[in-house]
């Protein structure tokens, strides 16, 4: 064999192998690609289900807030009864300086 057909051979062998090598690469970036693809669905599904829960949880608060017992109606008549008794006191004691 020739110094030529050596160096063609070891060539070819070397090209064999980069092909082969880029296919096995060429396969793990498809399975790359599909793996990214699917959890990017999960992450989004998984986001909606966030900004629902969160949704869900701020109607909470807000209806929480709203929602008066029967205690708060009673503290709040009090309060509102003992702020009346002094806005009294103070319009008979401005009555009296006249």
């Amino acid at each position: 064999m020739s110094p030529s057909e050596t160096t063609l051979a070891a060539f070819e062998a070397k090209l064999r192998n980069l092909i082969l090598h880029y296919k096995k690469l060429k396969e793990e970036n498809e399975e790359l690609y599909a793996m990214l693809e699917k959890s990017e669905t999960a992450n989004k599904r998984l986001q909606d289900e966030l900004n629902k829960t969160k949704q869900k949880f701020n109607d909470y608060k807000t209806a929480k807030m709203i929602a008066v017992s029967d205690n708060d109606i009673q503290a709040t008549k009090a309060r509102l009864t003992l702020l009346i008794r002094h806005v009294n006191k103070c319009i008979t004691l401005l009555s009296e300086q006249d």
